[in-house]
């Protein structure tokens, strides 16, 4: 049994649902059906893909046959856990390189990042792993800590003993503490998003008129607030809806091309939305109208 089976197995029975990335910590790649999916931002469900290693995260499992196949069919990729309400699992993910030491130390002189089970990972940052508070915690950067990002719910890190891609060193298991401790609720507040921005709307680019579109800056405007307002699970396809649409306006000569892409970015943000998910919407929006996305 290799080692990465044995870890992969070992986290499965602990409840913690495991997947494999490519070695260079990129999902593997996905199904033809999967990608055609992702790229135009269908209704395709990847919860529910069934696929083996499709998805990212969606194909952890703690199934131990399941998660044999998983590496057997990535045998030379990097283990990874499945973070959230899921697991059990809330990871404070330290990275020095951004100045995540500094931020670290000011968390602990705050008395909110107990000592826990933790690993060291392949580039010299730390991960610290804490018990789920039970509410849903989003992952996300840690507000006003530069370096530190939250792994919670909709996330995932790297297992032992994976090797890191660019470093080629692995992730090992800290020694000075073994235990899993639960988050002090200070901890859980400091964690929480900023309050959301109440409306994109403000400072929308110049809209000209013509091109047939009645109102094309009150259109504008409800592409944009759909995507605020959508919940979650269906953002990522209200954004390529309003991609499409804020495109239409673009071929009517109402929006400049980069002013609508800025837009667009924006609000996607605003939707907890990760780059590659924007530029996906918005590339397949805009190429299903006929128009380059850049």
């Amino acid at each position: 049994m290799t080692d990465l089976l044995t870890a992969a197995l070992q986290a499965a029975g602990r409840g913690w649902p495991v997947f494999v990335l490519g070695r260079s910590k990129r999902p593997v790649a996905n199904c033809e059906p999967c990608r055609q999916a992702a790229e135009t931002g269908s209704d395709h469900d990847p919860a529910s893909c069934g696929h083996l290693t499709c998805h990212g995260f969606y194909a952890a499992t703690t199934d131990p046959d399941r998660v044999a196949a998983i590496v057997a069919a990535v045998p030379r990729g990097q283990l990874a856990v499945r973070s959230g309400a899921v697991s059990g699992l809330v990871v404070v993910d330290v990275d020095p390189a951004h100045g995540g030491d500094s931020s670290l130390s000011d968390l602990m002189t705050a008395r909110l990042v107990p000592r826990t089970l933790h690993v060291h990972t392949g580039s010299g940052g730390l991960h610290l792993y804490y018990r789920h508070p039970g509410q849903h915690l989003p992952s996300r950067p840690m507000p006003h800590r530069a370096g530190i990002d939250i792994k919670a719910d909709g996330g995932y890190v790297v297992l032992p003993p994976s090797i890191h891609h660019r470093t080629h060193r692995p992730y090992q298991w800290g020694t000075t503490a073994r235990d899993l401790v639960e988050m002090p609720p200070a901890l859980v507040t400091a964690c929480q998003p900023a309050p959301a921005v109440s409306s994109p709307l403000a400072g929308l680019p110049t809209i000209r008129q013509g091109g047939g579109i009645s109102h094309p800056s009150k259109l504008l405007a409800a592409h944009l607030d759909a995507v605020r307002r959508a919940p979650e699970g269906r953002r990522r396809n209200t954004l390529y809806g309003a991609a499409r649409g804020v495109a239409r306006l673009v071929a009517a000569g109402a929006i400049d091309h980069t002013d609508a892409v800025a837009a667009l970015t924006d609000v996607g943000h605003l939707a907890q939305q990760s780059d590659r998910e924007i530029r996906a919407a918005i590339t397949g929006g805009f190429r299903d109208e006929g128009i380059a996305a850049a």
